[in-house]
Protein backbone atom coordinates (compact mmCIF):
# COMPACT_ATOMS: atom_id res chain seq x y z
CA UNK A 1 0.00 0.00 0.00
CA UNK A 2 2.68 2.59 0.51
CA UNK A 3 3.65 1.78 -3.01
CA UNK A 4 0.61 3.84 -4.03
CA UNK A 5 1.19 6.88 -2.08
CA UNK A 6 4.65 7.65 -2.68
CA UNK A 7 3.83 8.39 -6.05
CA UNK A 8 2.43 11.39 -5.01
CA UNK A 9 4.76 13.95 -4.81
CA UNK A 10 5.59 15.68 -1.56
CA UNK A 11 4.06 12.51 0.30
CA UNK A 12 5.73 11.18 3.04
CA UNK A 13 5.23 7.60 4.24
CA UNK A 14 6.08 6.49 8.25
CA UNK A 15 5.52 2.74 8.77
CA UNK A 16 5.16 2.98 12.31
CA UNK A 17 5.36 -0.88 14.10
CA UNK A 18 3.07 -2.14 16.73
CA UNK A 19 0.58 -4.61 17.71
CA UNK A 20 -2.77 -5.39 18.36
CA UNK A 21 -3.12 -5.41 14.56
CA UNK A 22 -3.42 -1.29 14.13
CA UNK A 23 -3.55 0.29 10.61
CA UNK A 24 -3.91 3.71 10.48
CA UNK A 25 -3.98 6.41 7.03
CA UNK A 26 -3.68 9.87 8.28
CA UNK A 27 -2.89 12.60 5.59
CA UNK A 28 -1.80 16.10 7.22
CA UNK A 29 -2.31 14.92 10.43
CA UNK A 30 -5.88 14.22 10.08
CA UNK A 31 -6.94 10.61 10.93
CA UNK A 32 -8.86 9.65 7.60
CA UNK A 33 -8.94 5.90 8.17
CA UNK A 34 -8.32 3.31 11.14
CA UNK A 35 -8.54 -0.49 10.55
CA UNK A 36 -9.48 -0.26 14.78
CA UNK A 37 -12.85 1.87 13.94
CA UNK A 38 -13.91 -0.04 10.78
CA UNK A 39 -12.43 -3.63 11.31
CA UNK A 40 -10.97 -4.05 8.38
CA UNK A 41 -8.21 -2.92 5.88
CA UNK A 42 -9.33 -0.01 3.44
CA UNK A 43 -10.54 -1.40 0.06
CA UNK A 44 -9.33 0.11 -3.14
CA UNK A 45 -11.91 3.10 -3.96
CA UNK A 46 -10.88 4.48 -0.43
CA UNK A 47 -7.15 4.46 -1.33
CA UNK A 48 -7.74 6.19 -4.83
CA UNK A 49 -10.36 8.57 -2.74
CA UNK A 50 -6.87 9.36 0.01
CA UNK A 51 -4.84 9.62 -2.78
CA UNK A 52 -6.87 12.15 -4.77
CA UNK A 53 -7.20 14.21 -1.47
CA UNK A 54 -3.21 14.58 -1.37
Amino acid sequence: MSDRFSEIDGAEIELVKGGGGVFEISLDGELVFSKKATGRFPEEHELDAIAARA
